[in-house]
């Protein structure tokens, strides 16, 4: 199932590469100079590594 980015929530699961990653972190940002929100996402691997990924708030992303 896809989600855009602004509707993500702590505790979800997310897909990136074909991994799967566990969201820590959501934050949304204001509108900037391009017109668009960015969403930055703070997700951790099973190996308990840390990803922080930030996309427009419209990208989608598969959910596990």
């Amino acid at each position: 199932m896809k989600k855009l980015a602004k509707e993500l929530e702590k505790g979800e699961r997310i897909l990136i590469g074909q991994e799967q990653l566990t969201i820590e972190e959501v934050e949304l940002s204001d509108i900037g100079k391009q017109g668009t929100q960015k969403v930055r996402i703070v997700a951790s691997k099973k190996s308990g590594e840390k990803v922080t990924v930030i996309r427009p708030a419209d990208y989608p992303f598969m959910t596990a």
